[in-house]
């Protein structure tokens, strides 16, 4: 194969992984794979902490993903299990050392009134709590596909998984007892289990006409009812001339004299061997790889609808999507050494040109890619944010996996925005370096895609939108998760930038009472590192507001000192979203 890079290839594709200065020591090992015995090692060590834990013999793990942590450790993510079966949103994170030994543990607490063990129970039901289901998978298949796929097409085969679902409630803490409902703290509350469910976890993905379907629905395994359901449409509603950044350089590769939009120096694997850009040609399915006689592509305009997808006017869709998906790349290996979506280096696609005048941008889990619309209320849904919150997703599903429903939902969506501000920051300043730029983003998402200049979502004042809240209260897990994801927003911001003490700010939190009444910003750069530590090593699929708050403590705690003023941001950061109590500035 003859290749051929444009530009900057050979900078952007061999950036060493080695940092140096403050951030060396917080750049991801290189992805190792487990072998049977080091897994076995590590179900070993887990299984040993049952007794102390107060849990039986039936109780039991199972591992579902490895990738690499920080300096030489690696991460493993083990379901809890209950008769050999996984019980839903239940998990423990564990670091191991370079020798397979837990250095330390995360854990999310939804099977403990599960069986005889010394943990306190639910009485006989849940002692007695039986696996066996009255029902078949396939009639809970059906039973999903009822409620959400009429005249739908599979783009996927249906799969159904037996779980044990907790059905939780929220119950508030002693202290908080007399506290009226408006002035509750996320922190006055507690998730408990109220009772449990035998179950199939069933995922659908279809299309209806050109739309996407995708849904995961939890049927009982007793009688067929719904139980739950919830979208798993992860969405933000050469030298390429790119519609939104002007002429900018772009990786291809050169076989049998054309020209193909495949980057070979970024990922590995997947399907089509490296990062690549496809035609969907106004499909659902992604269609094949960009061709070009020439190494020009795009001309930098708006796609006209109807025309061509091939020609230069239809290639600046595969630019925009090119773009950002190598400065997503280079950002997360160059700053934190993590390699592609997944840590462990491969190589993921984008779709250009979903659908006809598709309003949207959305990452899939059955492919793990991306698919771009060209917009009918918006322009090409390719700008740098959007992409860089799309690769988000992948990030999150490969590492926290957090349930896209209720406040989990909300932190999955707000992940993906902040990667996406992170990217755009990168990506302006060049897309070369180990840090990442303490300006560059603007703070809102989508704006360039809206023809009217008016973003989807404010960062740092999420209300503006109409609809997203400010702060943390306890309808926030009824909103759609694309508006629950609004607090986390607004802190991440104020531990980034700051706040402002002026209660006509847009930058003001009335939460804020402790000095300075303005609290003080980290840059972006540590706040992402903090962040990307927690997601990816800390939160569990069922993490919700309370839970993000300790464990980006614990982050920043493990990054920076426990007396480190980053940990106090991070708490003055949670404050200022009614998450925790406020504290003075060291």
């Amino acid at each position: 194969m003859n290749t051929r890079k444009t530009l900057l290839a050979a900078s952007l594709g061999a950036l060493p992984l080695i940092a140096c200065g403050p951030a060396a020591a917080q750049m991801m090992s290189a992805p190792v794979a487990q072998t049977a015995q080091a897994k076995a090692a590590v179900l070993a060590q887990l299984q040993a902490r049952r007794a102390a834990n107060g849990l039986g013999a039936s109780h039991g793990y199972m591992i579902t993903v490895q990738h690499p942590g920080m300096q030489g450790t690696q991460v493993v993510r083990a379901a809890h299990t209950y008769k050999g079966v996984r019980v839903f949103g239940s998990e423990s994170v564990v670091v191991l050392d370079k020798a397979g030994h837990i250095v330390s543990e995360s854990d999310s607490h939804r099977r403990d009134f599960l069986g005889k063990g010394g943990a306190k129970n639910m009485g006989a039901p849940a002692i007695d709590f039986s696996v066996k289901p009255a029902i078949s998978s396939k009639t809970a298949i059906d039973a999903a596909i009822a409620t959400v796929g009429s005249n739908s097409t599979h783009i996927s085969p249906p799969n159904a998984e037996l779980i044990i679902y907790p059905l939780m409630r929220s119950e508030r803490l002693p202290s908080a007892a007399g506290k009226p409902e408006a002035e509750l703290n996320a922190l006055d509350l507690q998730e408990v289990v109220d009772s449990y469910e035998l179950a199939y976890l069933v995922h659908t993905r279809m299309v209806k006409g050109d739309q996407p379907v995708y849904f995961d629905t939890v049927v009982s395994a007793r009688d067929g009812h719904l139980i739950d359901q919830w979208s798993m449409l992860q969405t933000v509603v050469g030298v390429g001339k790119s519609q939104y950044n002007g002429d900018v350089p772009i990786n291809t590769t050169l076989v049998n004299g054309q020209y193909k939009m495949i980057d070979d120096t970024r990922g590995t694997g997947g399907t089509f061997g490296a990062m690549a850009i496809t035609n969907a040609n106004h499909g659902t399915s992604a269609g094949s790889v960009y061709v070009n006689s020439t190494n020009e592509w795009g001309d930098g305009k708006q796609y006209v609808s109807g025309g061509s997808t091939t020609d230069a006017n239809g290639q600046t869709a595969a630019v925009n999507a090119m773009w950002g998906l190598m400065n997503t790349y280079d950002m997360l290996k160059n700053t934190l050494g993590w390699q592609s979506l997944d840590g462990h280096n491969t190589a993921t696609y984008i779709a250009a040109h979903v659908n006809n005048n598709y309003d949207n941008a959305y990452y899939s889990d059955t492919c793990r890619c991306m698919f771009i619309g060209d917009g009918r209320s918006f322009y090409s849904l390719g700008s740098i944010d959007v992409i860089g919150h799309e690769m988000g997703h992948g990030v999150t599903a490969a590492t926290s996996n957090l349930t896209y429903s209720g406040e989990s939902g909300g932190l999955n969506e707000s992940a993906s925005d902040i990667n996406g501000e992170v990217v755009e920051a990168y990506a302006r300043a060049g897309g070369q370096g180990e840090t990442i730029p303490a300006t560059g983003n603007d703070w809102v998402m989508g704006k360039e895609i809206s023809k009217t200049g008016t973003p989807l979502r404010w960062m740092y004042k999420p209300s503006k939108d109409g609809t997203s809240p400010d702060a943390w209260s306890t309808t926030l897990k009824r909103l759609d998760v694309h508006y629950s994801s609004g607090p986390n927003n607004r802190m991440f911001y104020f531990l980034a930038q700051g706040s402002s003490a002026d209660a006509a700010s847009d930058y003001y939190s009335k939460f804020l009472v402790k000095s300075p009444a303005a609290m003080t910003g980290i840059g972006l750069d540590k706040a992402y590192r903090i962040w990307f530590k927690a997601n990816t090593t800390k939160f569990t699929a069922s993490t919700n507001y309370a839970d993000a708050r300790n464990k980006m403590i614990e982050a920043a705690k493990e990054l920076y000192g426990k007396q480190s003023k980053e940990a106090t941001a991070v708490q003055r950061a949670y404050a200022a979203i009614n998450v925790g109590e406020d504290v003075d500035e060291l």
